[in-house]
């Protein structure tokens, strides 16, 4: 049965509190997690571990792409209301991603030992521990390979309440592997490993166990039909050229850090990663209350509400976003010495010139590049997309050929977005009749005043203000005092303004 707009929309908005509630608590047990690991490994080896992880996210460009098809065609055929399809789409994806998990095991196998043996600058006297961390790594790798289908139908479900306190598990485990370091006498880098491939496993069995409990299309049938399959690989054929991209610009940059700077660049490098993934998870768990609506609603052919959808997100996630990302840019060395006992050398700069860039990439693309994927029409886009990304390897090799200093990575990171997020705005004008001066009236205008409202008092005051402590309260309060105000008038819908409201009513009463 299909829902009224209303009812999705108050779905939306209480599945959005069950995954912001997530993504609070998961952004501080992880960034004190990562805190952990770090003092426990040290820099070296927090090093190691980061560059050991991406030889495996190198291959993982074919794991992305059989993720972005099932999420697809998945909720797709859940939107349309088809349970034999979504049963025969689903016992698919589960011999595709096991048939994905071999081929990474292969590749991992041999190319991968091979770069990582031949290819890296690893301390001579860490080249075992490295590749006992890299087995590990590989397993654990294709152990959320195999647990993707089931995590994408808790979430085309809009199960949210159980996403989010699985979430919230994980990170929990996570944290007392971090822990758990400061009591072994073995090597740690070899524990930690082991340890993270335990919770991984257990995390797997709990998605796979809650799927077959409550979703019938999820009991395993061996299903074959070529036609299906060859319009799931044509599908992943296009998104496979975007991981591609993707890795390049991510471990790609990563590995040319070690080999131009070193294992110390590499650590900073993975500081950014963990505050970006961070950060990055927050917008993902926002997103993931949207997403099922933006295909479901492309399925039923309802674009004017998907329109508005990409409103709503867009309005909300600038303001849920900013409410944290730009103190902690702001602070970003404060904060950096709060959260680490050492901090490395140009982490600071990595991490306040990714956060802007996460802010800006969320709030003028987030939705848009889910609803191009929803139309299923993603081969000119992906073609110039992936073409956009390739250019920030192509762009760091040149400028680390050139002498250039690390900071570059960010910079050009940034750039290329901005590139990135014209070029998604051209494309969803056309697949989806994207009024994009409607989107400029209702949403761009607004958060623009709002910005000018509410950021440059913090900014003169960060540049006044020597003392770090003083600097990040001061900072913070006097943000907060005008953003808060001018979110609620000018960030919010009326409908939107009396649902907080009734919910801050409820939340006074108990």
């Amino acid at each position: 049965m299909q829902n009224s707009p209303s009812e999705n929309n108050k779905r939306i908005a209480k599945n959005t509190l069950f995954l912001y509630f997530r993504s609070i608590l998961t952004l501080v047990v992880g960034l004190y997690t990562s805190r952990e690991v770090l003092a426990q490994l040290g820099v070296e080896d927090f090093g190691i571990y980061n560059v050991v992880g991406g030889v495996i996210v190198l291959f993982s460009f074919i794991q992305g792409a059989m993720n972005s098809a099932t999420i697809r065609f998945f909720t797709f055929d859940l939107g349309k209301g088809d349970s034999e399809q979504l049963k025969k789409t689903f016992s698919l994806s589960i011999i595709i991603h096991a048939c994905t998990a071999l081929i990474i095991l292969v590749l991992g196998e041999t190319i991968g030992l091979w770069f990582l043996n031949t290819q890296l600058v690893i301390p001579a006297e860490r080249m075992g521990a490295t590749n006992f961390v890299y087995q590990f790594t590989i397993f654990s790798a294709c152990i959320g390979i195999l647990q993707m289908p089931y995590m994408v139908a808790i979430n085309a479900h809009e199960r949210m309440k159980i996403y989010a306190y699985a979430g919230i598990a994980d990170a929990v485990f996570k944290l007392s592997v971090a822990l758990a370091l400061g009591f072994t006498t073995v090597d740690k880098l070899k524990f930690y490993s082991v340890l993270l491939f335990g919770v991984y496993f257990v995390m797997s069995g709990f998605y796979r166990y809650y799927c077959h409990r409550n979703f019938a299309e999820t009991h395993f049938e061996w299903f074959w039909d070529k036609k299906m399959l060859w319009e799931r690989i044509g599908f992943s054929g296009w998104t496979t050229l975007s991981g591609v991209s993707a890795i390049a610009a991510l471990q790609g940059v990563n590995m040319l850090l070690n080999v131009f700077h070193g294992v110390i660049a590499n650590a900073a490098y993975g500081i950014m990663t963990q505050v970006n993934n961070a950060v990055t998870q927050f917008s993902t768990n926002l997103m993931a209350a949207f997403n099922p609506q933006v295909i479901k609603s492309y399925a039923r052919n309802d674009i004017e509400y998907l329109h508005n959808l990409i409103f709503r997100f867009s309005r909300i996630s600038f303001l849920l976003l900013s409410l944290f990302i730009v103190p902690i840019v702001l602070n970003m060395d404060f904060v950096l010495n709060l959260w680490l006992k050492e901090v490395p050398a140009f982490a600071v700069v990595f991490c306040q010139i990714r956060l802007i860039d996460h802010l800006l990439a969320y709030t003028l693309s987030g939705l848009l590049f889910s609803s191009i994927i929803a139309t299923g029409k993603i081969k000119y886009f992906t073609i110039i997309d992936s073409i956009l990304v390739m250019m920030n390897f192509i762009i760091c090799y040149i400028f680390f050929k050139l002498g250039f200093s690390p900071i570059t990575v960010p910079v050009v990171y940034i750039a290329i977005n901005l590139a990135r997020i014209i070029s998604i705005n051209i494309f969803v004008r056309h697949l989806i009749a994207f009024p994009i001066r409607t989107f400029c009236k209702k949403v761009l205008i607004r958060l623009f005043i709002i910005g000018i409202i509410s950021f440059p008092l913090p900014i003169l005051l960060f540049s006044n203000i020597n003392n770090s402590v003083t600097s990040f309260f001061a900072t913070s309060g006097v943000f907060l005092l005008l953003f808060l105000p001018s979110a609620y008038l000018l960030g919010l819908e009326n409908n939107e303004k009396i649902l907080l409201k009734n919910k801050l009513k409820k939340l006074s009463a108990k």
